[in-house]
């Protein structure tokens, strides 16, 4: 694939690039993968954890060839429910001084009806099994025409490609789609994944001695665009639904400072190394944010294997690959578990200790009973010392009046303006104000203190 890309635009060598892998003919990865790099996913294990994004093969073209090369998990999509052309062209720009990509493809897609027919010939010659160390997901898009608001796209998606795939990935992050981002508020990202959850859990059970589980597991995958609150809320989302599992992320909007290349400047979604501090950051607050139970694919930037063990090391229990992938042709995937295999076997640890290790340190925990009445414990105690400040504060005053008017007969005395008293939550109403050109006497300040207090006037 590297003289593809120095010999067509963009666009020409990655269409043609899946035709090769899609023709039988392509070079395959031979080699067994290291036992250190199994991991253990919704409970089964896969031979590795390197799998490729959506967006190489959007239609299901090459499904066999990518595994061929080693991925454990092959995404293919996104896909549309009517076919569609996506945005004009040129659409797609490589960034070669910052091995980097900008796409605004906006999900180029030939429909279900295609991708449900290649899917079904796929399964007819390499039928399902309980026990493949690999897994196929689809990555569902919206159709530009449906409204911005409509869940019918994902859920028809669902209905027809739920029975016939491990995952379905709900994308709702693209940034070439008007509108599409606009799902990941809280609202309406968790009535969204709701119904997907429901939808899909109306499906037929499948049998667990072909299929890995009984239904598509459902994941959803969110930019990189995001504020802590944002993520915040998505990851509340995804709590409040059921959904599997989150990919962080899809490319990014922003353009950091240090790109190089000609075309960034073009409009579309970064992706490659630009894009990976976004992507980990992202990812650590998310996983702050959810339980362990609920893995994070990562993928953003990765095109080594210290790449993907740091994202492991932050909380992902798999990594996906595609920019890299884009610029270093079919070794890509065995050269990152080659890496990662060494820095395995230099630490004397394995994939699955680094990501067990990184969930029990990062995910949110549910608080047993013991440490919640902690908690309220201290907060009120914290409450009752502030209001004994306040109490005494105020017992004080009353003390400080007692010995003023008893010992300054003569109350007309002026004296400077004192600081007002603040944070007081006793109701009151203001003091009056002095005569107009007399400062405030001694009387005055006793009066707006016993005011602020809420006491007993001393003039009652």
């Amino acid at each position: 694939m590297p003289a593809i890309r120095y010999g067509m635009d963009a666009e020409a060598g990655h269409k043609f690039a899946v035709k090769v892998l899609a023709s039988g003919f392509a070079p395959r990865d031979m080699s067994s993968d290291d036992e250190a790099l199994g991991v253990e996913l919704w409970g089964h294990r896969l031979s590795n954890p390197v799998g490729l994004a959506a967006g190489f093969d959007k239609d299901g073209e090459a499904i066999d060839g990518l595994f061929n090369l080693g991925f454990s998990w092959v995404e293919v999509g996104s896909v549309t429910p009517k076919p569609q052309d996506g945005n004009p062209k040129p659409r797609v720009f490589h960034l070669p001084e910052d091995s980097a990509i900008i796409n605004r493809y906006g999900f180029p897609s030939q429909g279900h009806a295609i991708v449900l027919s290649r899917l079904r010939s796929y399964i007819a010659t390499h039928p399902p099994s309980a026990v493949t160390p690999s897994i196929l997901a689809l990555n569902l898009g919206k159709n530009k025409s449906s409204a911005p608001d409509s869940t019918s796209d994902f859920l028809n998606g669902v209905a027809k490609f739920g029975p016939l795939v491990d995952v379905l990935v709900i994308n709702v992050s693209s940034p070439n789609t008007a509108g599409l981002r606009a799902l990941q508020g809280r609202g309406v990202l968790e009535e969204l994944l709701s119904e997907v959850i429901k939808a899909r859990d109306g499906l037929p059970t499948r049998s667990t001695d072909e299929w890995k589980w009984e239904k598509a597991k459902i994941v959803v995958k969110i930019a990189p665009d995001l504020s802590e609150k944002e993520v915040q809320d998505i990851a509340e989302a995804v709590t409040a639904s059921g959904v599997d599992g989150v990919i962080v992320s899809n490319t990014t909007i922003q353009r950091p400072a240090e790109l190089k290349s000609i075309n960034a400047v073009e409009t579309g979604g970064l992706s490659g190394p630009p894009v990976k501090p976004l992507t980990l950051a992202t990812l650590k607050t998310l996983r702050g944010f959810l339980p362990s139970s609920v893995p994070i694919i990562g993928c953003g930037g990765i095109s080594s294997g210290s790449d993907a063990v740091e994202y492991a090391e932050a909380g992902a229990t798999l990594v996906q690959l595609y920019t890299s992938f884009a610029y270093d042709g079919v070794g890509a995937p065995r050269r990152v578990k080659d890496e990662v295999s060494a820095t395995l076997a230099a630490r004397k640890t394995t994939w699955n200790e680094v990501v067990k290790s990184a969930a029990e340190k990062f995910s949110w925990k549910q608080k047993n009973a013991a440490d919640l009445f902690k908690d309220v414990q201290e907060e009120l105690k914290s409450t009752l010392d502030e209001a004994g400040k306040k109490v005494a504060f105020g017992d004080e005053l009353v003390l400080l009046k007692d010995k003023v008017l008893g010992a300054v007969p003569v109350l007309d005395v002026a004296l400077p303006s004192l600081p007002a008293v603040g944070d007081v939550t006793t109701p009151h109403t203001p003091a009056p104000e002095p005569p107009q050109g007399k400062e405030k006497t001694i009387k005055d300040l006793i009066k707006e203190a016993e005011a602020a207090l809420g006491l007993p006037s001393s003039s009652s």
